[in-house]
């Protein structure tokens, strides 16, 4: 089953509560978004670290029930 915008940004929020999320669906089927996510908590972390922080957030639902996520992240300017 899909995962919906919304169960994807509360579940970013939740692992990430500083977070300010921006959530597309690429293709309009709910497997394919993209997520802009600006965090003070990325601060001084690799994009590497900053992705890791968020496919943790997401408790294993990459590749599941997300098929597929661009990630774009960064600390606040």
């Amino acid at each position: 089953m899909a995962m919906n915008a919304n169960d994807i940004e509360s579940m970013i929020k939740a692992g990430i509560p500083d977070a300010d999320i921006t959530i597309r669906d690429l293709a309009g089927d709910g497997d394919h978004y993209a997520a802009e996510i600006v965090a003070e908590s990325f601060r001084g972390k690799t994009r590497v670290q900053q992705h890791q922080m968020v496919y943790q957030a997401l408790q294993g639902n990459m590749g599941g029930a997300l098929h597929a996520l661009a990630l774009q992240t960064s600390a606040p300017e």
